[in-house]
């Protein structure tokens, strides 16, 4: 998303990482419970992963995250009125793409007096999976983030 972020930037495209929750807590990045543990957390996690977009930290309580969805990795596009127009469930960095190129074309047909009526799209997207650092990240927050995620899909 870093490099989505800096592909848009001269076109006025602005974007933040909002730090709710550890996901899979674990030994290493535990449940939160205080802002000071909160902030840290989100400091290790824009070092760990190079995040270079501005963060910014949710409440304790998860007041935003709770206001916008639950999932644990969602992606949400606002226009200049602060409107929502695009939410994911999950953030899959060609559907964003996807998206920004569709609503900075529609800004252009505005511009050339088009006439344009806002409709609601329901599509079904794709992301890449990777395995082998979604188990990275398990581990790197603790032995416990693997396990219970390991018994969490047992009958």
């Amino acid at each position: 998303m870093n490099a989505l972020a800096e592909q848009f930037a001269d076109q006025n495209v602005g974007s933040i990482f909002l730090y709710t929750h550890e996901a899979h807590p674990g030994e290493i990045y535990p449940h939160l419970t205080s802002m000071t543990q909160k902030l840290n957390h989100a400091q290790a996690l824009r070092d760990i992963l190079n995040v270079t977009r501005p963060i910014l930290v949710d409440s304790l309580d998860g007041a935003c995250h709770r206001a916008y969805g639950t999932m644990p990795n969602m992606t949400w596009i606002f226009n200049r009125a602060g409107m929502p127009i695009y939410k994911s469930n999950w953030t899959g960095t060609k559907s964003v793409e996807n998206a920004i190129q569709y609503f900075l074309d529609v800004s252009v047909r505005r511009k050339n007096q088009e006439r344009l009526a806002p409709f609601q799209v329901e599509r079904l997207d794709y992301r890449t999976q990777d395995a082998d650092a979604f188990e990275a990240g398990l581990a790197r927050n603790g032995p416990k983030a693997v396990r219970e995620y390991a018994t969490a899909f047992e009958d």
